[in-house]
C-alpha cells in the first residue's frame, strides 16, 4: 500500500491537467466573436478586392474619349493613331504608361509619354517631344537630328532645318557622341523659335561655333557655353534698329555684343568706332523677353527673313566635320568683311577668343 502523500500528489496531477483544459476551452471560447470578426473581414476583404479586379477592367469604366497633345509635325496623325489605340484598350482605373511608351516607340521624336484618366471614360494623353533642330549632312545623305544628339531619321527633314556637317552618318535612333557636333545642336536647341527659322547652319570657324543666319548674316557663339544667354544678346542686338545692315554680331560674351558693318557702311546709330562696329551693353533679362526682342527682327533686318540659301561667304573648305577651323573668306562676303574688321582693330566683347 502506497504511502499517502504519495497518493495525493498523483490524484492532483489529473485534476491540474483538467482545470488547464477547461481554462483553454474558456479562453478558446472567450474569443469566439473575434474568429468570427476576423473570418468575416477576410471574406469581404477578398471578395473587394475581387470586385475591384472586375471593375477596373469592366465596361463601367473603360477608356472612350482620349486627347491627346503636344504632338507636332509630319507624322502628328500616326502618333496620335497608334496613342488612340492603345488607350482604348485601358481603363480610367487602369491606365498603363508602359503600354502608351511601347506604343509611340517607332516614333523617335516622342522623348516621353504621360497619361491622367477622367473618370468614368476620359484619358488625356500628353506627349512631350524631341523636335529636330538640324539636318546632318554626310556627302549627300540628310538625316534629322534633335538637339540632345539623337537621330531621327530622314522623315523629319524640313527645308527651314539648318545643316551641320558630319564625317559620318549614324542610325537612325543612334546618340552622336561627337562632341564636334554636339555643341552645334546644343546652340540650336536653345535657339527661340523666332530666330530659329532663320538660322541656314552652323559651322566651326576662327571666332569658334558660328551660326549663319539668313541674308549672310553672321553670329560669332565661341563656344556652346550659355547658349540662352547668347541668344538672348544676339535678339536684343537685332532687335535693336542701330544694328540694321551689320554683316555680323559678336555674342561670344553676350554681356557686351559687338555689330560689325561692311566696309563703307555706317552703323546707324551715333555709338560707333571707326572700322563700323559698334557694342551694345545688353542689361539682364529673363529668356522669356527673347521672343518680344525678335519681333522687331524682321523689321530691322529685311534680309533675315529669307535663309533658304546658304550665302557663299558661309561656304567653307571640305573636311567634312564641323569641327573642321577651316573657313573660307571669299572677296566682299559677309565672312570677308568681318575679317577686315577683325584685323581694323575692331572693339570686341572683353574676354572674347
Amino acid at each position: 500500500m502506497p504511502p499517502i502523500g504519495r497518493l495525493s500528489v498523483s490524484l492532483r496531477a489529473p485534476r491540474n491537467a483538467l482545470k488547464a483544459a477547461r481554462a483553454a476551452l474558456a479562453f478558446v471560447r472567450g474569443r469566439r466573436r473575434l474568429r468570427i470578426l476576423l473570418l468575416v473581414a477576410t471574406v469581404l476583404l477578398l471578395l473587394l478586392g475581387g470586385g475591384w479586379l472586375l471593375l477596373r477592367h469592366s465596361s463601367l469604366v473603360a477608356v472612350r474619349h482620349v486627347q491627346v497633345s503636344g504632338v507636332h509635325g509630319p507624322e502628328t496623325k500616326a502618333i496620335e493613331a497608334a496613342l488612340v489605340a492603345a488607350g482604348h484598350r485601358m481603363s480610367t482605373l487602369d491606365v498603363r504608361l508602359g503600354a502608351l511608351r511601347s506604343a509611340v516607340a517607332p516614333f523617335r521624336v516622342v522623348r516621353e509619354v504621360n497619361a491622367s484618366a477622367s473618370f468614368p471614360h476620359g484619358l488625356h494623353i500628353t506627349v512631350v517631344e524631341q523636335p529636330p533642330v538640324a539636318a546632318l549632312t554626310v556627302g549627300g545623305s540628310r538625316t534629322a537630328v534633335a538637339a540632345d544628339g539623337v537621330v531621327l531619321g530622314p522623315a523629319l527633314l524640313s527645308p527651314s532645318l539648318p545643316t551641320i556637317t558630319a564625317s559620318y552618318m549614324p542610325a537612325a535612333g543612334q546618340r552622336l557622341h561627337d562632341g564636334a557636333l554636339i555643341g552645334p545642336l546644343t546652340i540650336l536647341g536653345a535657339a527661340p523659335r523666332a530666330l530659329a527659322g532663320v538660322v541656314s547652319r552652323v559651322y566651326s570657324g576662327p571666332k569658334g561655333l558660328t551660326v549663319v543666319m539668313g541674308g549672310g548674316l553672321l553670329a560669332y557663339f565661341g563656344d556652346a557655353g550659355r547658349p540662352h544667354a547668347k541668344w538672348l544678346s544676339l535678339a536684343r542686338v537685332l532687335a535693336d534698329p542701330s544694328s540694321a545692315g551689320a554683316s555680323y554680331v559678336d555674342v561670344r560674351l553676350p554681356e557686351r555684343p559687338a555689330a560689325g558693318f561692311p566696309p563703307g557702311t555706317s552703323p546707324p546709330a551715333a555709338s560707333q568706332s571707326e572700322t563700323g562696329t559698334s557694342t551694345t551693353q545688353t542689361p539682364a533679362a529673363s529668356e522669356g523677353t527673347v521672343e518680344s526682342l525678335a519681333a522687331g527682327l524682321a523689321r530691322n533686318n529685311p534680309g533675315l527673313a529669307s535663309s533658304g540659301t546658304e550665302p557663299e561667304s558661309a561656304s567653307r573648305s571640305s573636311s567634312g566635320t564641323t569641327g573642321s577651323t577651316g573657313e573660307s573668306t571669299s572677296s566682299g562676303g559677309s565672312e570677308g568683311t568681318s575679317a577686315k574688321h577683325d584685323e581694323g582693330g575692331e572693339t570686341t566683347p572683353e574676354g572674347g577668343r
